[in-house]
């Protein structure tokens, strides 16, 4: 490996035609006289052989005929979303239904980082695309696929499993991230936790050296998966009976959801939600009854809101409210359609006054717009 020279080709075998002695006619018993030695016929063969294989390689390799460079190995870091399909989306959904800080593309490009999405291994204490110990299995799996067993090479019973894992370390350092313990991105601790573990998160204050390069390779995976979730939706449009009241009393659009490059940090990817611009102060409001599940700062998203509305055909719906100047609301406590949640401001990663709204059903982000009652 490595070596991109082209090897001759082998020597041609001895034949009868090589021996010195010429042929002798049966009917003559006369020994042939001597002659005098000369170059031999194997030496005049294979020295030619030898100019003209080198040669023809070195063709073959500039018309394309013949590769001499050392094969590539494709790395980890190339994605295998290509093995996903649109059925694992409803999984990958199920999963982080009930997670803060884990969404179904993160679940995906975690699988895909640990196994691209293949069930097989050569380690017999890491089985599936989840890559479970036995262990790790008898705490987090179950037979979700209802299948009647519960095993790590069930794909659906897999996502799950990890989903759990991730969801209950999401927990873990979100309540850390809380007390002031460890700062940064949830879904950055979240994988790093896993990694590293959550006692390392804890000890480094955030994302520990030894998990950097793991949490950059899964995070380097998101853009694709989240493309693959979007693409799969359940639904086209709010479920029924679930429109919202508008968070702000004037709903202008500076910023729609989709994908687009974050005026601070340059990064393409998908705006979550949609940028309702208005002056600093201005009252937000719940937009459906609910209970909030989280009301604080974060690095980001500045001053947070969620808001739990329960589920809707047996789907959660949920809304959030970010880059807040001030917080009304304290998690746990419960709303009602139209209730103070905040006032608008720039806090977190913002270029100004406005509120950045979300939309989250089953999981998956929606465009809220849709959902609003005065949508169009």
């Amino acid at each position: 490996m490595g070596d991109d020279t082209a090897e001759p080709g082998p020597k041609p075998p001895a034949t009868e035609s090589a021996n010195t002695s010429p042929a002798v006619d049966a009917s003559d018993n006369r020994t042939p006289p001597r002659r005098r030695r000369g170059p031999r016929p194997v030496t005049l063969i294979v020295l030619p052989s030898l100019v003209i294989l080198p040669g023809a390689a070195i063709l073959l390799a500039l018309t394309g005929g013949l590769d001499l460079a050392p094969p590539q190995d494709p790395g980890p870091s190339q994605s295998a979303v290509s093995n996903v399909d649109g059925s694992y989306v409803p999984w990958l959904r199920r999963a982080t239904a009930d997670c803060t800080g884990v969404t179904p593309a993160l679940l995906a490009a975690h699988i895909d980082q640990l196994s691209g999405w293949q069930d097989n291994t050569a380690s017999l204490s890491e089985q599936g695309i989840a890559r479970f110990t036995d262990a790790g299995w008898k705490t987090w799996g179950r037979d979700d696929d209802g299948n009647g067993s519960s095993s790590p090479s069930d794909a659906g019973d897999a996502i799950m499993a990890l989903g759990r894992q991730d969801c209950s370390l999401a927990e873990k350092v979100t309540a850390l991230r809380t007390k002031g313990t460890v700062n940064g991105d949830v879904a950055d601790l979240t994988l790093a936790a896993y990694a590293a573990g959550v006692d390392e998160v804890k000890e480094a204050g955030k994302v520990p050296a030894p998990a950097r390069t793991f949490v950059a390779d899964v995070k380097k995976r998101l853009p694709q998966y989240d493309t693959l979730v979007r693409r799969n939706p359940e639904q086209n449009g709010p479920a029924s009976g679930a429109l919202l009241a508008p968070p702000v009393t004037t709903l202008t659009v500076t910023s729609s959801y989709g994908s687009r490059t974050h005026p601070l940090t340059g990064v393409t990817k998908l705006h979550t939600g949609v940028d309702f611009g208005a002056p600093q102060g201005a009252q937000v409001s719940a937009a459906r009854d609910g209970r909030v599940e989280f009301a604080g700062m974060t690095s980001a998203y500045g001053n947070r809101v969620v808001i739990d509305h329960g589920t809707i055909d047996g789907k959660r719906l949920e809304t959030t409210y970010s880059h807040l100047s001030a917080l009304q609301v304290t998690t746990g406590q419960s709303v009602t359609t139209g209730h103070p949640v905040g006032l608008v401001g720039s806090t977190g990663l913002s270029t100004g006054p406005h509120l950045h709204f979300e939309v989250l059903f089953d999981g998956q982000y929606m465009d809220p717009v849709a959902w609003l009652d005065n949508g169009g």
